[in-house]
């Protein structure tokens, strides 16, 4: 756990804030535990921060007010474990109290002392924010108050359920991340589309753009070869199974971009099966209503292969269709 160290002579502080007051927030310094070893100096002090605008934060840092073991430092200066970090008084805003996340455990699928992998239901978000009080590192942490670190790795749609990595370690993060970021990793979904998906088209590159709609949300649509702002994405796509009005997908991404397989079958004529953004809504409606009583989005991450963080051996990790999914997409 971070150390503070006092704020002031013969004053020792304790937790993450250091003013005597709330009107008179101090000078505190933090020496840089496990948890923290190997992060940047602005991603540390925004996590300290909480609230605290980010262009302030980086204010502080050129101006010098912030000091890594009594000299200045840059932005993007690695901190080591040991070092002492002095973070300049800064008021923090006031905010309305949000309530506490409950504490709640997920299916374990595989843990170690680097990393949990859990398979996360479907609506559940998995972190707070965007009007979401709370998620599941949220309700992970208060679940397990004694854990050092814990930090998601990558994220799932609030939607989509399944596979789900999680941090133990600052390096195991930051080394899971470098192989989702380099494409070393196997991530395969089972995504239930309407319609017959055409057996010959098996790969999906078509790129991608974020914008943010007249409605405020955020929202992706297929991108032109050289527009500004689209990324290149591609989807493998293999047909498991069809029914009489469905078609069972495994759809395996080697790029990560935001709701890229949604969109990707979605353009394709093939929407996936209660999708609430980008789906068939009078179909969606239909089947909740309907006997099925399907009500959910069916994009489910059901296998991960990866490098383990420490010895480098490959994980195969699956999850199993939730019942309401497989008894859907039953022949």
């Amino acid at each position: 756990m971070k150390r503070i160290i006092g704020a002031g002579p013969g004053a020792p502080t304790t937790g993450l804030t250091a003013a005597t007051t709330p009107e008179k927030p101090a000078v505190r310094r933090v020496v840089v535990d496990e948890g923290s070893a190997g992060q940047r100096l602005d991603n540390f002090l925004l996590r300290e921060l909480k609230g605290v605008p980010k262009t302030h934060v980086y204010r502080v840092i050129r101006a010098g007010e912030v000091r890594v073991n009594k000299g200045r430092a840059q932005a993007d200066t690695r901190l080591e474990l040991g070092d002492e970090v002095r973070i300049p008084p800064v008021r923090l805003p006031e905010r309305a109290a949000q309530p506490a996340a409950p504490a709640r455990e997920f299916p374990v699928v595989f843990e170690d002392e680097h990393l949990l992998v859990i398979d996360k239901p479907a609506g559940v978000a998995v972190h707070g924010g965007s009007g979401v009080s709370h998620g599941v590192i949220e309700a992970l942490r208060r679940a397990r108050p004694e854990a050092r670190f814990l930090e998601l790795v990558h994220r799932l749609d609030k939607e989509t359920s399944g596979l789900l990595m999680i941090a133990k370690k600052r390096s195991a993060l930051v080394h899971l991340q470098d192989q989702l970021r380099d494409r070393e990793t196997g991530k395969t979904y089972a995504a239930l589309v309407w319609g017959d998906w055409p057996d010959r088209l098996k790969v999906i590159d078509v790129p991608l753009v974020k914008f943010v709609g007249g409605d405020g949300e955020r929202w992706v649509r297929p991108g032109r070869d050289g527009e500004d702002d689209a990324k290149r994405s591609i989807s493998l796509v293999r047909v498991v199974r069809k029914t009489l009005r469905f078609s069972l997908l495994d759809v395996t991404i080697k790029t990560g971009r935001t709701h890229q397989i949604r969109v990707h079958l979605q353009q394709a004529g093939h929407a996936i099966v209660g999708d609430p953004k980008y789906g068939d809504f009078e179909k969606n409606r239909e089947l909740a209503r309907g006997p099925a009583r399907f009500d959910r989005m069916f994009l489910h991450a059901r296998r991960l292969r990866v490098s383990h963080p420490a010895t480098g051996a490959e994980l195969v990790l699956e999850a199993p269709l939730p019942p309401e999914c497989a008894k859907l997409a039953a022949p």
